[in-house]
Order: structure tokens, then C-alpha cells, then sequence
């Protein structure tokens, strides 16, 4: 692992994404040790191996200070998401404890946050969370429309243990994440599902979405974000090549279905698209599940 020193650590985004309402963006560490086959920064300049490429900025908590204290000067509040790049609860921050030291940063100057991870580390640092859920304070223009100043988001391309050995070697189990959104929603934290890449045929049929509903459901999951597959490059470092190897290997049945299903775009057909669509908003639906952080305050907990 190295450390770096970087010119700023906060960056300002040109649009709000819909479904993660990133105001800014925040990422302790470069690279990753989770190995994800299917991440769209397969083929970047971290390469085949992430986990070697990994970096913490060392001096992000400084950064982070001198960024937070002019933005709050100016009124400049804005949902600050963790992370855009890399996982901000990476096996390291257990010990390093800067995405925690970063959160008590962002506490001090009162905006909102939204973590996405594959970790169930985040429960570490429900207490701040928590803190900051309450004493935050969201943009103007969100102010009416959201309940909720600190968001949770799991991500999930399967529950199964075992397919996600396969294809999420370096991250914590399925089972793991379950239990720490389950946590998280008994502490009262909004919390819920970023339900993307869904792999197909493996984690995307019929069947595969039903059970998914249902066990966020059950667990008490606020949102879930339902996203198909794409597939980039044709270098061995890029996810198509990896996930092409991995169904190769581990589900030979299907290579031959991923070879005519993923075009030179990396895209799924848009039948296939449009059909997955219709079925995860119909199942929202079904299972009371909303796809968006957004909702009127007399729904909220």
C-alpha cells in the first residue's frame, strides 16, 4: 500500500446523479483490493491486479478541512458521496481509520453524506452517521424533498456467497453486507440497495429477482437501485475480458449466450434492457421498495 499526497481530495460535480444525488464526490483511497471482475474501471491504469495499484491520500483529513471550511463559508452545502472511485471502506481503513476521521470532518461542518460500499465495515462508524443524519444541513433546493441528511447504499450483484467468490473475490460476503444493512436500518439510518451490476442469467432471472426483493424486504431495506450488466474492452484488463474468462470457467453453459448478448457497445440489447426495467418496477412495486432517495417527510420513519 502507498501514500500519497494529493492537490484536493472534495470535487464539485457539473450534475446531481438521480439516484445518488452526489452535490461532491470523496475518495480517501485510489485502487482497490475488493477485485470486483465486472468494475468500470477494469482497463484504467490500475490494470488486472487493483489491489497493487492501491493508495491512501495521506493528507485528506487536512484537505478535507481547508475545502469544507471555505464551502460552509459560503453556504455552499451539498450531499458529499463516498466513494465515486474506489470503496471507502477498503480492508485497510480498519486500521488507517481515514474515511472515519473524514466523516468527523464532514460532522463538524454540517453536510449531508451518502456512502455506497460493499463492506460491512461501515457499521463502525453508524455513531457518526447518526450525528450527522441530525445535525447536517441539505442544500435549499432539497430541503423539502428529503427526509434524511446521511444515506447508507449497499452494493449488491448477487446474495449468493458463492457466485460472488467468483466475481467480488476481494470483498466482503453478501451475507456480510445483509447483515450490516440490517444494522443499519435498526439504528434508524437510511439505509438500502445499490442492486447493481446484476449479472445475467445468474443473478438477474426471474427467480433471482424475486428472492432479492423479497430478502431487502424482509430486512427492511429504503430504496434499492436495480442496474443490468456493461461490458468495455477487449484488453485483458477490461471487465469484458475478466467476466467473459470467469463464465468460462465457472458457468461454461452460458459463454455462449454472454458472447451474443453483449454487443460492440458492451451494452445489452435494449429489449433485454427494457424487459429488466419493467420487471424491477414492478417489482419495487410489489415488495414497497422506492428506486429513488426522494419521498414526501410524512412517509419517513
Amino acid at each position: 500500500m502507498h501514500r500519497i499526497i494529493v492537490k484536493s481530495i472534495l470535487n464539485k460535480t457539473k450534475r446531481r446523479d438521480p439516484w445518488f444525488l452526489d452535490d461532491y464526490t470523496l475518495n480517501p483511497y485510489s485502487g482497490c483490493s475488493f477485485n470486483c471482475l465486472y468494475c468500470y474501471i477494469r482497463g484504467s491504469k490500475y490494470g488486472i491486479n487493483m489491489a497493487e495499484k492501491l493508495s491512501m491520500k495521506s493528507n485528506a483529513v487536512e484537505l478535507l478541512e481547508k475545502q469544507l471550511a471555505l464551502r460552509a463559508r459560503k453556504k455552499q452545502y451539498g450531499i458529499i458521496v463516498l466513494s465515486s472511485v474506489t470503496d471507502p471502506y477498503l480492508q485497510m481503513e480498519q486500521t488507517e481509520l481515514l474515511t472515519r476521521q473524514l466523516l468527523e470532518v464532514i460532522l463538524h461542518y454540517r453536510f449531508p453524506v451518502h456512502i455506497i460500499t460493499k463492506s460491512n465495515l461501515v457499521a463502525r462508524d453508524f455513531d457518526v452517521l447518526k450525528r450527522i443524519d441530525a445535525e447536517a444541513i441539505l442544500p435549499e433546493d432539497l430541503q423539502s424533498r428529503l427526509g434524511h441528511k446521511a444515506f447508507v447504499t449497499f452494493s449488491f450483484s448477487t446474495i449468493d456467497d458463492r457466485v460472488a467468490r467468483v466475481f467480488e473475490p476481494g470483498a466482503p460476503l453478501p451475507s456480510l453486507r445483509l447483515e450490516a444493512l440490517r444494522q443499519a436500518r435498526e439504528h434508524g439510518l437510511h439505509s438500502g440497495v445499490s442492486l447493481m451490476p446484476l449479472l445475467p442469467y445468474i443473478s438477474d432471472t426471474g427467480a433471482s429477482l424475486e428472492l432479492l426483493f423479497q430478502t431487502f424486504q424482509t430486512i427492511g431495506a429504503s430504496y434499492i437501485f436495480p442496474a443490468t450488466l456493461a461490458l468495455y474492452g477487449n484488453d485483458p484488463a477490461d471487465n469484458r475480458a475478466l467476466i467473459m474468462r470467469a463464465i468460462e470457467k465457472h458457468y461454461p453453459h452460458l459463454i455462449q449466450k454472454y458472447q451474443r448478448l453483449f454487443g460492440a457497445d458492451g451494452q445489452l440489447p435494449s429489449y433485454y434492457r427494457q424487459a429488466f426495467a419493467d420487471k424491477a418496477k414492478s417489482l419495487c412495486s410489489q415488495y414497497g421498495l422506492r428506486d429513488s432517495l426522494f419521498c414526501s417527510r410524512n412517509l419517513e420513519e
